[in-house]
């Protein structure tokens, strides 16, 4: 596993195909939230793009979400996702770590329609939320294993 920084803001992904919700947490890395949505264009955009935002955020790493398949394998899609996630964090010199993201868009839509939101507010805000669901089960995950929790699979 990759070494990640212990304090400083960590950037949190929900790559697609057209759009990326990201999210970011405190300095403590304790507490995600929303920051933002890009779309996707090419890979010199995306690598400015994200520039522009590592240094407004001072960003320390990258949490790329993966969508593993049900069973836990790694797919085609999430093969995709990985490549990217490794070719921006070589483009930013940032250190990268892919999460298991199955469900978090359903979950981020689920809170949004039970928050009563429009069709357009939900997708305006959906990929900042699962990016939000992503990088905070990360944080939540690292500190339970930290203090010695037994995890079940």
């Amino acid at each position: 596993m990759v070494d990640f920084p212990r304090t400083g803001r960590l950037l949190g992904i929900d790559v697609g195909n057209v759009r990326m919700g990201l999210a970011v947490c405190d300095v403590q890395q304790r507490m995600a939230s929303p920051l933002d949505q890009l779309q996707r264009k090419s890979p010199e955009q995306d690598a400015t793009a994200f520039s522009k935002v590592v240094v407004k955020e001072l960003i320390v790493g990258i949490v790329v979400g993966l969508p593993f398949n049900m069973d836990g394998t790694i797919g085609p899609q999430a093969q995709k996702y990985q490549v990217y996630g490794q070719w921006l964090g070589t483009a930013l010199q940032l250190p990268v770590i892919f999460w298991d993201e199955r469900l978090t868009t359903v979950a981020a839509e689920e809170m949004l329609w039970d928050a009563g939101l429009t069709h357009k507010k939900r997708k305006e805000r959906r990929d900042k939320l699962a990016a939000t669901l992503i990088l905070q089960g990360y944080l939540d995950q690292r500190d339970l294993v930290q203090e010695g929790v037994p995890l079940t699979p």
